[in-house]
């Protein structure tokens, strides 16, 4: 965490070489999808078992993806889906 806090309106994380920003918004907002978050990661099949150990479901399993990426997602508490992949 770079900035902010569970308190905090917005809080950033480096992520990788990137950052990923959170904004914080009223429980009553309802969000349409916007899109996904991607993380990339050494073994795709590793983190999907520990998901399902650690009782996630994912909505996918892992795949190899025509654009050339192993993956799978999985959807957050509030709907959002989350990518982890890596490439080919």
């Amino acid at each position: 965490m770079l900035h902010g806090g569970e308190q905090q309106p917005f809080t950033s994380f480096r992520a990788g070489a990137g950052y990923l920003n959170l904004i914080a918004q009223p429980s009553e907002r309802r969000w349409s999808w916007w899109g996904r978050a991607i993380f990339y990661v050494s073994d795709v099949d590793e983190l999907h078992q520990r998901a399902l150990a650690a009782g996630y479901r994912p909505s996918t399993s892992p795949a190899d993806a025509e654009w050339g990426e192993r993956f799978f997602h999985i959807d957050d508490p509030d709907g959002h889906e989350l990518s982890f992949a890596r490439p080919l």
